[in-house]
C-alpha cells in the first residue's frame, strides 16, 4: 500500500497538500489525515482525488499517535510522502502573550517543533528510497523575529532539523525538504492575530501556489522551498547581513 501523510489537513497549507498530492502522485492508494477537526477532514475526503483515512486528534495528546502507531503496524504501508504541515503562530511580544496564556508559548514549541519530531519519527521506518518528508517552516526561520519571538525559533529549528536529516537520510535515498513560505493567505492569522506592516501585507501569497512550488522543490530534491522574489530576496539577504542589522531594518520598516 503506497500512501501519503499529511498532518494539519483540515485547514490551510495542510489541506492544500492533499488537494495536490493527488496530482503530484498518481499511484497512491490512500492519503492518512491528521487533524483536530473530524468535520473538516470529512469534507474535504469529498473533494480529495484520493481516498482518506481519517485519524482525528491533537497532537499534543498521546491518543492520536497511538492510533497512528497502531494502523502503521498493522497496515505495514510504504509512505511515498510525509508533509508535516501541522502548527501555529502567535504574534506579539513575549511577555505579552505570557499574559494572555501561560501555554500559548509552550504550546507552539510542542506543534511546531515536538510533533513534528515525532511524527517524522514514527513514519521513518515506513519509508523507502524514493520517499519524501516536507516540512513547513516559514520565512520566520531565516533570522530572529521580535514580535514573533517563539514562533520564528520554532521554525528556525524546524529549518535546521530539516537540513540536518536531509544529509542523514541521503544515502537511503530519502530526500527531505523544508519549504520556507512568507506570510501565507490562511487561517493562520486567525490564531496569531492581524497580520502587521505594510512590506508582509504586500508580500501575501495564496496556499495554492506556495504548495505547487514546494511539491516542484521536493521531486528536485531541493532542500529548502521559497516562494516569492521577496521571499527569496530575505532569504539570501539574511545569509548575508548580520542579524543586528536586520533587526534595526524590522523595527523601522515592518512594526
Amino acid at each position: 500500500m503506497k500512501i501519503a501523510v499529511v498532518t494539519g489537513a483540515s485547514s490551510g497549507m495542510g489541506r492544500e497538500f492533499v488537494l495536490q498530492l493527488g496530482h503530484f502522485y498518481h499511484n497512491l492508494d490512500e492519503i492518512w489525515v491528521i487533524a483536530r477537526r473530524r468535520d473538516r477532514l470529512e469534507q474535504l475526503q469529498s473533494v480529495s482525488r484520493v481516498p482518506l483515512r481519517i485519524f482525528e486528534g491533537d497532537l499534543m495528546k498521546k491518543q492520536v499517535y497511538r492510533e497512528y502507531y497502531r494502523t502503521l503496524l498493522d497496515r505495514k504501508p510504504d509512505v511515498r510522502m510525509l508533509v508535516n504541515a501541522a502548527g501555529f503562530g502567535k504574534s506579539g511580544k513575549f511577555a505579552d502573550i505570557a499574559e494572555q496564556g501561560k501555554k500559548l508559548q509552550t504550546d507552539m514549541i510542542d506543534i511546531n517543533c515536538r510533533a513534528l519530531t515525532r511524527m517524522t519519527q514514527m513514519t521513518l521506518p515506513h519509508m523507502e528510497r524514493g520517499s519524501r518528508i516536507v516540512n513547513l517552516a516559514s520565512a520566520a526561520a531565516f533570522c530572529p523575529q521580535p514580535g514573533f519571538a517563539v514562533y520564528a525559533a520554532t521554525k528556525s529549528y524546524v529549518l535546521s532539523f530539516s537540513r540536518a536529516l536531509r544529509a542523514e537520510l541521503k544515502p537511503r535515498g530519502i530526500h527531505v525538504t523544508a519549504v520556507c513560505p512568507g506570510p501565507v493567505d490562511t487561517e493562520f492569522f486567525t490564531v496569531s492575530g492581524e497580520l502587521k506592516g505594510s512590506l508582509k501585507k504586500l508580500a501575501l501569497v495564496q496556499a495554492p501556489a506556495v504548495v505547487h512550488k514546494a511539491l516542484k522543490d521536493s521531486r528536485k530534491k531541493r532542500a529548502v522551498s521559497v516562494y516569492g522574489v521577496q521571499m527569496k530576496a530575505a532569504f539570501i539577504g539574511a545569509k548575508i547581513l548580520p542579524h543586528s542589522l536586520i533587526l534595526k531594518a524590522e523595527e523601522i520598516f515592518i512594526r
